[in-house]
């Protein structure tokens, strides 16, 4: 790990002016990506702003009857809350099925939406990742893919995104709120939070260098059945080669999104009309377009049949 600086910062907007002034600086919340990739010398930051005594730690009702989700929220104790288990529940289920009880002790709401993918070419620094270092090449792209992307990819990248909680808020409309250096805020839909990596795959969301986010903030409920269900190698402390966070009605119309299958949470407005026509009719407008590789092709079968449990699950609750 190399040399760096360290401060606490005492307001939010102070934490904006702090990385927004310093070309190599970050935001220390949870650390429990960042400090990985640090001893790995992938990220090397110059000087870190830790957010822990910002009072970023609440869960309170909005106005309009939804949720806003303070930054440094722990996935534990997002999970765990009961207005989330009763009202957004696809988003409790979503969060219990990432990572260790240990790392969802520690990991934040922000540092969630924030994490880098798991590419295994993006860890190995013995390989060319443009993700990485732009313009070194992906390894990725005639190498071993059979956890990467099948949509939305690039000729640059072919990586996607690793997380769960993202893909619940994905299905549930959430929006971003973040503070920058001269106190200026802003609301990003989820929707629009995630890049595509197109020809600049090193830029995973659209947030500007000294952007915090200080919120992420649920809609009021939309009720229904909520389901996430999530295939992986192993039972635990693994991330999903597919997932699905679903709310079904009563009447058969739906919103669905899929992790574990691009460089974002995806879900289409296609998508979301075919649910009433079953899991094929889903996944077919879902992954129209889709650009497999002879090693993850199987995702998109994978992503039918998973998506068919789900259904099956919301007939039987």
């Amino acid at each position: 790990m190399r040399a760096f600086t360290y401060e606490r910062a005492t307001s939010a907007a102070g934490a904006a002016a702090a990385v927004a002034h310093h070309a190599g600086a970050k935001f220390l919340g949870g650390g429990t990506n960042l400090l990985d990739l640090m001893k790995l010398e992938i990220e090397t930051p110059t000087h870190l702003v830790d957010i822990q005594d910002l009072k970023l730690d609440q869960i309170e009702a909005t106005h309009d009857g939804g949720l806003r989700i303070g930054a440094f929220v722990s996935n534990t104790t997002l999970s765990a809350n009961p207005r989330v288990r009763r009202d957004y529940a696809v988003l409790t289920r979503a969060i219990q099925a990432g990572a260790s009880g240990q790392l969802r002790n520690k990991a934040t709401t922000a540092g969630n939406l924030l994490q880098r993918t798991r590419c295994p070419y993006f860890y190995d620094t013995n390989q060319p990742c443009n993700k990485r270092t732009p313009g070194s090449g992906c390894a990725a792209i005639g190498g071993y893919s059979r956890q990467l992307a099948v949509i939305g990819t690039s000729d640059t990248c072919i990586a996607t995104y690793p997380g769960d909680m993202a893909v619940a808020l994905r299905a549930l409309d959430a929006t971003v709120e973040t503070v920058d250096a001269t106190g200026a805020t802003r609301v990003i839909p989820i929707a629009d939070f995630h890049r595509l990596p197109g020809a600049t795959p090193e830029i995973d969301t659209v947030l500007n260098h000294g952007e915090l986010i200080t919120a992420v903030t649920l809609p009021k409920p939309v009720g229904g059945a909520h389901i996430y269900r999530k295939v992986r190698d192993r039972a635990s402390y693994a991330f999903a080669l597919v997932s699905v966070a679903a709310v079904v009605q009563p009447d058969g119309s739906g919103r669905v999104a899929f992790g574990g299958v691009a460089p974002k949470p995806w879900r289409s407005a296609a998508a979301d009309a075919a649910i009433p026509h079953g899991a094929a009719a889903v996944v077919e407008q879902a992954f129209a377009g889709a650009r497999p590789t002879h090693d993850n092709s199987f995702k998109l079968t994978l992503a039918k049949r998973t998506l068919a449990a789900a259904m099956a699950q919301v007939r039987t609750a």
